[in-house]
């Protein structure tokens, strides 16, 4: 690791060199591109040089431990005593930001929920999983927007789209993406029999307009009225936006907002949704041209994937991707997703930091 970290340490000092280059510094689109590559590695070239810093004092400190002087000696131990859990809690630190790869450093998500097979109850436990995740953020000190949403019937959602901006936010979501299984009785059941049901989750990092750009040639927009819940309400103005998106792509990519106030509040959503969901399919093109660390067998992010059984009766959450099992659902779903989300990340951590290692 410590060698991969002075290549970096090499290419972040690289990069304040261009910073000072009169070429670059005149144009804004390179700049820009070369100081949030920059800002991106700090997150660990910082906390690297106060390591070897720290790693000096140490020796320093043993040095002294190793000396004749028994009052000396005292001084150094006590130094000591101070010096090495600072070194590990930031080697730790360090490790954890040296696995996350700077392009996949994102503080902006953009999330779907959609209910899948199920009917009614699938519609009710994507409410569920969105108000899961709504707390969940409000703990973590994140912000939820909601984007868009499309009602159930009975209530909950059919689907619903939301952003969460937030430190690390991608880094704690990241592995939600798949399949969510529900097992409970329904409300509406009079037998007491348990059903399963199913939503999936889609966790989109949302990337900017650098490195996501989007030729509006390449876009078809639509106009309507926005209708409310069950058709009660339209409005007077066509606000709703429905955009679609054809190139370089088999199946075009539709998106349609229509809850913003103004189609202009509309049309930027969409976007926003739309920019998500190319870099996406990026992304899934580079998994699948270089096998990529991310695509293993911890989960890809596929949503067809089943990564967790909620079980109500049981009062069991299960993921099945690393056979863990937590007799707390209730705490889950009330926003405590750190016992879920800290093992994952766990492991991921441990298969991340393998393949680094043997390159």
């Amino acid at each position: 690791m410590f060698a991969a970290l002075e290549q970096k340490l090499a290419h972040y000092r690289e990069l304040e060199q261009q910073l000072y280059d009169p070429a670059v510094a005149t144009n804004p689109t390179r700049s820009n591109a070369i100081g949030k590559e920059r800002g991106a590695l700090a997150k660990l070239i910082e906390p690297y040089l106060e390591l070897l810093k720290l790693d000096e004092a140490i020796k320093e400190a043993e040095a002294i431990v190793a000396g004749p002087d028994p009052e000396m000696r005292a001084m150094g131990e006590e130094e000591l005593a101070s010096l090495r859990p600072k070194r590990d809690a930031l080697y730790t630190k360090i490790e954890d930001q040296f696995l996350v790869d700077p392009t996949e450093d994102f503080s902006k998500l953009i999330v779907e929920i959609r209910a899948g097979t199920g009917g009614d109850e699938a519609a009710l436990f994507a409410g569920n999983l969105y108000e899961m995740y709504s707390r969940y953020a409000r703990v973590k000190g994140w912000t939820i927007e909601e984007i868009s949403q499309s009602p159930g019937e009975a209530g909950g959602f059919k689907e619903i789209t939301f952003g969460i901006t937030g430190e690390d936010v991608y880094q704690y979501l990241r592995y939600e993406s798949g399949g969510h299984r529900v097992q409970r009785v329904p409300a509406t059941e009079t037998q007491g029999r348990i059903h399963t049901s199913l939503a999936t989750v889609a966790v989109l990092p949302e990337p900017d307009e650098v490195q996501v750009s989007i030729n509006m040639n390449d876009i078809e927009w639509e106009t309507m009225r926005a209708g409310g819940a069950g058709g009660q309400h339209v409005n007077k103005t066509e606000s709703a936006v429905r955009i679609w998106y054809k190139k370089n792509t088999p199946d075009q990519i539709e998106v349609k907002c229509q809850d913003g106030r103004s189609q202009h509040k509309n049309r930027e959503q969409a976007m926003r949704v739309l920019r998500t969901r190319i870099f996406e399919r990026q992304v899934e093109r580079q998994h699948r041209e270089r096998s990529a660390l991310r695509k293993n067998q911890i989960g890809g992010g596929d949503r067809n994937e089943r990564i967790r059984t909620y079980n109500f009766p049981q009062n069991r959450c299960t993921d099945h991707r690393i056979e863990l099992s937590v007799y707390h659902l209730d705490a889950i779903m009330n926003g405590n997703l750190d016992e879920m989300i800290t093992p994952m990340r766990a492991e991921a951590k441990k298969q991340r930091l393998a393949a680094a290692i043997t390159g």
